[in-house]
């Protein structure tokens, strides 16, 4: 069965970015996928701290959380990160648990699995693009097939606006953008996986 897997680096729980990447993940399911949610904020992740050891065993030298979400990454089909926006760009938590996949771009261990990004910022020009394609970058990087929203909006992924807690429940474009690019990462993965 198809998985996809929905990871949003947020410091909160059950934000705003969660909201949208639970809506992303309800409506890949309706597509017929198996779907989990993690959010990296809550779990024990500390930064890379360059040892290059990785390099030489394809394992990272630190001992927390990420070996789990690293074991998830692995069985899923498709990803999709999810991210407040901080000045324009990707929370720390988001970069660091990117830094940590080092160990799997040594042999490409991401090559061909479907990706997408799922944005909130504090307005609805508040940096949701450049943070997309930030996590697009990773994406890439790993050889990953990266997708959008899809018709009918066809944008870089789910873009949401909320300062306050569950503000973007109102949101009908961040909602409409996020469901779009849930379905549409199950729908390639689906297309790869035949």
């Amino acid at each position: 069965m198809v998985k996809i897997l929905g990871i949003v680096g947020s410091p909160r729980n059950n934000g705003n970015t969660s909201i949208l990447v639970k809506k992303a993940l309800k409506a890949a399911e309706s597509v017929g996928v198996d779907v989990e949610f993690i959010n990296i904020g809550s779990m024990d992740l500390q930064p890379c701290i360059a040892c290059d050891i990785c390099k030489s065993t394809g394992e990272c030298a630190i001992y927390d959380d990420m070996q789990s979400i690293i074991d998830k990454i692995l069985l899923a089909d498709g990803i999709i990160i999810g991210s407040p926006v901080y000045f324009g760009s990707m929370t720390s938590q988001t970069k660091m648990f990117m830094d940590r996949t080092r160990p799997l771009r040594s042999d490409f261990k991401l090559k061909d699995k479907i990706g997408g990004a799922i944005t909130v910022g504090g307005a609805r020009n508040g940096g949701q693009e450049t943070t997309c394609a930030a996590i697009h970058h990773f994406m890439l990087i790993h050889d990953m097939i990266v997708v959008g929203d899809g018709k009918p909006l066809a944008h870089y992924g789910g873009t949401g606006i909320g300062g306050a807690m569950g503000e973007t429940e109102n949101d009908e474009f961040g909602l409409e953008s996020s469901e779009n690019l849930g379905k549409r990462i199950a729908e390639m993965a689906k297309k790869i996986n035949k």
